[in-house]
């Protein structure tokens, strides 16, 4: 019985002592810039081990008023067009998703800009479902903490957008050589074409399927109602 309750209290502590760290850390970043993420950690390391590699860490945190308003519209066309108005979740891209795996079907990512933000921000990279039960519980956290605006601006500032380079302004600087509030539409939409992958392609150097998705992004930015973010 000793055992038993000292597992349970073990237990009860760590639940409350991560219930705690998890939603002052959510606070937290409502109102300041998120300073560096596991997944910058962990690339960092990669590239440290791997010869053939240079180590690379290229992020520069920018506020929305420092942030072209071509890049969200992009991002809002490319990955997440029900951004407005879910919750953190896209029902009906998830069960999509579930039905296409059943049938051994190749899989699109179901994942809304609040998930990508959660998973970048607070977890690692992982398929297991321990992964996925802590990304459901964040990123109902940041829906209620975070305002739209505030979930878009993290995003844009820490996703990865190319080897060791994190963020909408690192990416306009290496990529055209300008800030993020100078990006014109057929930019952001390059960089957000490669978001799905952005190790394996580059705004530098983009393929012929990369063109092809650029240019579906920039048709979906003018179908779509503007975002309201940026300048």
């Amino acid at each position: 019985m000793k055992l038993l309750r000292w597992v349970w209290r073990l237990i009860w502590k760590t639940t409350l002592w991560f219930l705690v760290l998890s939603i002052g850390l959510t606070v937290l970043y409502r109102f300041v810039p998120v300073p560096i993420t596991p997944l910058m950690v962990i690339r960092f390391f990669e590239q440290a081990f791997d010869s053939k590699k240079e180590v690379r860490l290229s992020k520069d945190w920018v506020p929305f008023s420092e942030i072209s308003k071509n890049a969200p519209q992009a991002v809002y066309a490319s990955e997440d067009q029900k951004f407005l108005d879910h919750n953190g979740f896209d029902i009906e891209a998830m069960e999509k998703a579930w039905e296409n795996n059943k049938k051994g079907k190749r899989v699109k990512g179901a994942s809304t800009i609040t998930q990508q933000t959660v998973k970048n921000v607070f977890l690692w990279p992982s398929r297991s479902y321990i992964r996925k039960g802590f990304e459901a519980y964040f990123t109902v956290l940041v829906e209620l903490i975070w305002p739209k605006e505030r979930i878009m601006e993290v995003y844009l500032n820490v996703i990865e957008m190319g080897d060791g380079i994190y963020g909408i302004e690192a990416a306009s600087q290496a990529y055209f050589n300008k800030p993020a509030a100078k990006l014109n539409r057929n930019q952001a939409a390059m960089i957000a074409a490669v978001l799905p992958n952005p190790r394996r392609w580059s705004p530098a150097k983009p393929t012929a399927y990369i063109i092809g998705r650029q240019g579906w992004i920039l048709r979906q930015m003018n179908n779509l109602p503007p975002i309201g973010m940026g300048i």
